[in-house]
């Protein structure tokens, strides 16, 4: 069975896309910790980000860098947090998470509950920091 992330990536189902090339996709959580907390996930679906392939692994790595400085252009923080958990969704993904504080990147804390126009909004303004 298709992942969730997979779903998105097929566009079966909508997502607030911040970023795209032909491996990558990068989308705002949908029940973030912060403000502008993205998911980075490779179009391949594996469990395992050990697992991936050497080259997407580290193409995963530059994706992600290239996104987190848009967000660190756009979103208000200090810097801009990065985990990798892996126990949500079985589909490797990469979260980045805006911090102004160590409090922000705690999982275990409630999620924001935002309105589609507040996500809109927020993915507009990242995709404005893509450069």
């Amino acid at each position: 069975m298709a992942s969730i992330f997979s779903k998105i990536i097929n566009r079966e189902i909508p997502a607030e896309i911040v970023a795209e090339d032909d491996n990558y996709i990068a989308f705002l959580d949908i029940m973030p910790l912060v403000k502008g907390h993205v998911l980075v996930v490779p179009k391949v679906e594996v469990d395992y980000i050990f697992d991936l392939d050497p080259d997407i692994l580290q193409g995963l790595t530059l994706f992600s860098q290239k996104v987190a400085k848009a967000i660190d252009k756009t979103i208000k923080c200090t810097r801009v947090g990065v985990a990798v958990i892996g126990l949500e969704v079985p589909h490797v993904h990469v979260h980045l998470v805006p911090l102004n504080s160590m409090d922000d990147i705690n999982f275990t804390r409630p999620k924001l509950k935002l309105t589609q126009e507040e996500l809109s909004n927020i993915a507009e303004t990242i995709r404005g920091g893509m450069a």
